[in-house]
């Protein structure tokens, strides 16, 4: 690749840092992640850690002494009794629960690779990450065990661990919220295949370590900042999910990037963080998991967020001082009263990522709250942090902010070529947070890392203080009669009516322009039209980037953490009208 222009060797966004932000990286401070876990439970051993709140108010807590105790005896299990190997890679497969950082910090001092897996998947999905990751041991949410009858003996898992979501509460909680699990709401279907619980994994571990005297830091001796901590599946939105393979060194860097930029707003062992977003998924892994463990924080687990109230407990009963999200949980818990009228008082920040976020939504939440949605970019491959909007200093709405220390930016044509500063250009990056590569895929890692630059697939802008915005993703654009159309340009139009909850935006194939914009529309209530929307848009967007077609919902395909599915919608529509 040629040498950019001078703006992108200029890295203008330095300018931007301020006082607080430190424009070179600062080196980890650990050699790996078992190490940062136990550094933080040393340091805050007799804090609370982690707390599961259900909606029904119900919680169960576990101080940082018990996380490091209880992960260290996982760890000892999986290799002393399973007989694990380091390397091996073993599935986590549940929501956010106690059992969850026990489990995922315990494979990590293992010496071994933790493959995050959704606990809503299919068993067709199962089997192909199982299969693919080449997972030798799963620990499995009770409620979806019953899926691995038809799929376990195409795997290589031959040690399955089930855990329960009120997994360390105390007795008469624990009995309550399985009793209601079970007789009332169906949700514990038998388990058909050999397995242990988490209960007794744990027992046979600290026995081991306590018989043989082990010490579990032995796994991790010698280990490097290159070796594999993570295969991170990315969520298949666009194709067959393949496997991101992320180091220590990639995740202890990026965590280190995260604290640049909000370490101003971090008082160590004083925060209160929010976790709706699924631990599972990079983003709260990263964020939520690993960086509040770092300072002390304690995080407050949901279950699920859906529906959104079920969050109101957690925002009643505990000190929120940060919380992360994408655009549809902002929006929808602006759209609940009991939200609105008692705004968390407490709350320092809300991080949004994962999705476009709305200018509508942004400006309100500060109006309700009294403070800023700071916008940030990253993807898995990236670990996942790569822009962030700083929390003092500039902020610009619609904004991604500006690239994390020690990331190189640029925007680049469809022939890899910089182009011009305030033109659209495909994003590119590279930073120590940036993956190896995809696991057994030599040929997607080459198509994805060109020259140690990794392709997003994101158009974005750059102005000339260093800020990006992402207009679009490469393959969401929409051609009309040889104009560009950005859905998220039209979604943000469409968003800013009150009568909207939730939209999105597709191109679809038209005889005369050869593709039209068609928007599906989610509207608070009956009564929208068709027209109304059409005639919104014509005030705020040139005639050809206005919906040919507007399509009413009740609602929209999403992911897990709640980003709406686009290429969904497509598929839907290439079947309804045969192309």
């Amino acid at each position: 690749m040629n040498r950019p222009p001078p703006i992108y060797d200029l890295k203008p966004w330095t300018v931007h840092y301020g006082a607080a932000i430190a424009a070179d990286l600062a080196p980890p401070r650990h050699a790996h992640l078992a190490q940062m876990v136990r550094a933080a439970a040393a340091h805050h051993a007799t804090r609370t850690a982690f707390t599961t709140c259900m909606p029904n108010g119900m919680h169960g807590s576990l101080t940082y002494r018990q996380v490091d105790r209880y992960s260290d005896a996982f760890a000892v299990y999986l290799r002393e009794v399973v007989g694990l190997a380091a390397g091996a890679r073993v599935a986590v497969q549940m929501p956010n629960c106690l059992a969850y950082p026990v489990a995922a910090f315990g494979v990590l001092k293992a010496g071994c690779v933790l493959v995050n897996t959704n606990p809503l998947y299919t068993p067709a999905e199962m089997e192909h990450q199982f299969a693919d990751s080449g997972a030798e041991a799963l620990v499995i949410v009770d409620m979806f065990a019953d899926k691995l009858k038809s799929i376990l003996a195409k795997t290589s898992i031959r040690q399955v661990i089930v855990a329960e979501v009120p997994q360390f509460f105390s007795r008469v909680p624990r009995a309550v919220i399985r009793g209601v699990m079970r007789w009332w709401n169906r949700a514990l279907p038998p388990i058909r295949v050999p397995h242990v619980r988490l209960d007794w994994a744990l027992a046979e571990g600290a026995l081991a370590r306590d018989r043989g005297r082990i010490d579990p830091a032995r796994y991790t001796e010698g280990l490097g900042a290159d070796a594999l901590a993570l295969l991170q599946y990315t969520g298949g939105t666009t194709g067959v999910a393949k496997g991101a393979m992320l180091t220590h060194g990639n995740l202890l860097a990026n965590l280190e990037q995260a604290f640049a930029m909000g370490r101003s707003h971090i008082d160590e062992g004083r925060e209160v963080v929010l976790t709706a977003l699924p631990l599972y998924h990079i983003f709260a892994f990263t964020f939520n998991l690993l960086c509040f463990f770092a300072v002390g924080a304690r995080n407050v687990l949901a279950p699920s967020p859906r529906p959104i109230g079920n969050l109101q407990r957690a925002f009643d009963n505990y000190p929120i001082t940060w919380v992360s999200g994408v655009n549809t949980l902002f929006n929808a818990l602006l759209n609940e009263e009991w939200f609105t009228a008692f705004p968390p008082k407490h709350l320092k920040a809300a991080v949004a990522g994962g999705a476009a976020l709305q200018s509508a939504v942004a400006s309100r939440w500060q109006a309700v709250t009294g403070t800023r949605i700071a916008e940030g970019y990253g993807l898995t491959e990236s670990s996942p942090v790569v822009c962030f909007n700083p929390l003092d200093g500039v902020h610009k709405p619609d904004s991604i902010g500006v690239p994390v220390p020690g990331t190189d930016v640029r925007l680049v044509d469809d022939h890899g070529q910089p182009v011009p500063l305030g033109e659209p250009g495909e994003l590119v990056v590279r930073g120590p947070q940036v993956m190896q590569g995809y696991w057994q895929r030599p040929d997607e890692t080459a198509k994805t890392i060109c020259d140690g630059w990794l392709h997003t697939g994101d158009v974005a802008v750059m102005d000339g203080d260093g800020y990006f915005r992402i207009v679009d993703r490469k393959k969401d654009m929409i051609l009309v009669s040889g104009f560009n159309v950005y859905p998220n340009e039209v979604e943000d139009a469409i968003a800013r009516m009150d009568e909207v909850l939730e939209v999105a935006v597709i191109g679809v194939p038209d005889a005369k322009s050869g593709e039209a914009v068609h928007a599906f529309v989610v509207p608070m209530a009956d009564g929208l039209t068709e027209e109304q929307v059409r005639a919104h848009c014509r005030r705020l967007l040139t005639d050809y980037k206005v919906p040919k077609r507007v399509e009413f919902r009740r609602e929209l395909p999403k992911t897990p953490i709640g980003k709406i599915l686009r290429k969904e919608l497509r598929a839907e529509y290439k079947a309804k009208n045969g192309g």
